[in-house]
């Protein structure tokens, strides 16, 4: 881990579990995997794991210098996005989708800087006004791709196309990427101040990013696995973005 003299503080929300016989404890219990906690570290970041009490969430905004929404195994629930039906795949942890609502949308308004990753950017998009495509296979019927890839996760999957004159272009530095991927929903159109910065070659969104904002991005992808170059530069320019919201904000309390 770098550590200088600005370390920002990145929130990461963790995951939770109601527990059972054969998990890590009958009892609920909270989790996160330890790359996103290294991510964020090697990039120069203090990583602050985030329990979604919702009591302490005054506290978390205060503190925090960036904010990390990772991906799990649950989805929106469609309702968020203004849909009725309900896809037979979709299942929700409404507990945790209401926490990080909460938090995300005191980011987005303080612009404090924010990674979505994969479920994360699905979030992101709904709070910035954008729906999603409730399960992939139904809506690209034609597609080649294994967008739940059957090879581990520290692999790649498939490439993705990264559009010019975008953050994430300015970051990663090129307009071709392999990429890793687990998902069966995405994100779909583009809300006022949303730009999309990144496709598969089906056509899925593999990124986006909140153009009114100092920094604000979502990939479809796990870059926490740090797999390739851009996946080590996605971090390294969000701790970059938060450090710069901490000069910013001590600047200000002066």
């Amino acid at each position: 881990m770098t550590i200088d003299l600005i370390t920002p503080i990145i929130g990461i929300v963790l995951d939770f579990e109601n527990g059972g016989e054969g998990e890590y404890s009958k009892f609920p219990w909270y989790a996160v995997r330890h790359n996103y906690v290294s991510a964020v570290a090697n990039a120069g970041g203090l990583p602050l794991l985030l329990p979604f009490e919702m009591d302490l969430l005054a506290i978390y905004q205060d503190d925090i210098d960036g904010l990390l929404i990772p991906g799990g195994n649950f989805d929106v629930h469609p309702s968020m996005y203004g849909e009725t039906g309900v896809h037979e795949t979709v299942t929700t942890k409404d507990n945790r989708t209401q926490f990080e609502m909460a938090i995300l949308q005191h980011a987005l308004k303080a612009d404090i800087p924010v990674l979505g990753i994969c479920g994360g950017q699905q979030l992101l998009h709904v709070a910035l006004g954008g729906k999603l495509v409730q399960h992939v296979p139904d809506t690209y019927p034609n597609s080649d791709i294994a967008h739940e890839q059957p090879n581990p996760r520290d692999e790649v999957g498939h490439k993705v196309t990264i559009m010019e004159n975008t953050l994430l272009h300015d970051i990663v530095g090129t307009a071709d990427i392999e990429v890793n991927s687990a998902h069966h929903q995405a994100v779909i159109g583009e809300p006022r101040g949303v730009k999309i910065n990144a496709v598969a070659p089906d056509g899925v969104v593999e990124g986006i990013e909140a153009t009114d904002m100092s920094f604000c991005l979502g990939v479809q992808w796990h870059p926490e696995f740090e797999i390739t170059d851009a996946d080590t530069r996605i971090f390294a320019g969000f701790v970059q973005a938060a450090r710069e919201y901490t000069l910013k904000r001590e600047m200000t309390d002066d």
